[in-house]
């Protein structure tokens, strides 16, 4: 049975998509504290795509220091 952070969670707003792949997060924080109206980590799903622009959020990914999120535009 596979654990539930071996697999990647895809978020999307259409134009971008967030993937986060939990097994590589180290949990800084650094998207948090970078954009928290999108990434809010007490929430389900904590990666809120409509909060903030596409541009901004992807500026904000490109900051993860584990590679755990990343986005593709769709």
């Amino acid at each position: 049975m596979s654990d539930r952070f071996d697999q990647k969670r895809e978020y999307t707003n259409g134009e971008l998509t967030v993937v986060w792949e939990p097994e590589k997060c180290m949990h800084s924080g650094v998207c948090m504290r970078g954009l928290f109206s999108v990434f809010q980590p007490g929430e389900r799903p904590w990666v809120k795509m409509d909060a903030s622009d596409s541009g901004t959020i992807e500026n904000q990914v490109a900051q993860c220091p584990s590679g755990a999120l990343s986005c593709k535009r769709n």
